[in-house]
């Protein structure tokens, strides 16, 4: 049997895993379970080390998520989102209907992934996005931590967006599945 592989930006083949393949890896103690990576595509793409306003700005969304969640969803911190048999990730926050099992929880289920970027912004802004469109997530929020600017990403369109709107520090954070929820990071 012929492993999977997937193509390096310089044209060399590597190795790709399995989701399957991680968590075995992980059980078998191979793979501690207090590193921190996405699985993308196949490839093992470590994330960045968590800072104090990364921290700040996720903590102030999850209270203000938290305080106006109706009852038909439920809010996920750091949660593992299997997208595909070779890719997860780990959006910062997550919405989706209450009652699925976190392991059965599709793209199209998310109602709202945020994603608090301080170095991988591009990152977050550019693969992770199209990732999350082509996932059929309803919308997306990628916050830029340093400028506090968040943009707002909703109508997925193969591995686009329909909709990008580009929100200052000083505007209004709001998502239309969560009623009442109101927030400026300026104020955070």
């Amino acid at each position: 049997m012929r492993t999977s592989v997937t193509r390096a930006a310089e044209g060399v083949d590597r190795r790709a895993f399995t989701v399957d393949e991680i968590l075995r890896m992980q059980e078998a103690g191979i793979i501690s379970e207090d590193e921190n990576f996405e699985l993308i595509e196949g490839e093992i793409v470590p994330t960045q080390a968590k800072t104090h306003v990364h921290e700040l700005l996720k903590s102030a969304l999850n209270l203000a998520i938290a305080r106006v969640l109706p009852e038909r969803l439920w809010l996920g911190v750091e949660s593992t989102i299997y997208l595909t048999p070779n890719t997860f990730v780990e959006p910062d926050l997550v919405v989706y209907p209450r009652g699925l099992k976190l392991e059965a929880v599709k793209g199209s289920d998310i109602v709202l992934a945020i994603e608090v970027a301080l170095t991988g912004l591009a990152y977050d802004r550019g693969l992770k996005a199209r990732l999350y469109a082509r996932h059929r997530v309803r919308e997306l929020w990628v916050i830029d931590a340093t400028r506090r600017r968040t943009f707002v990403q909703s109508g997925p369109v193969g591995d686009g967006w329909s909709n990008v709107v580009e929100l200052a520090p000083e505007e209004t954070l709001a998502c239309g599945a969560l009623p009442g929820f109101a927030m400026r990071l300026a104020e955070v």
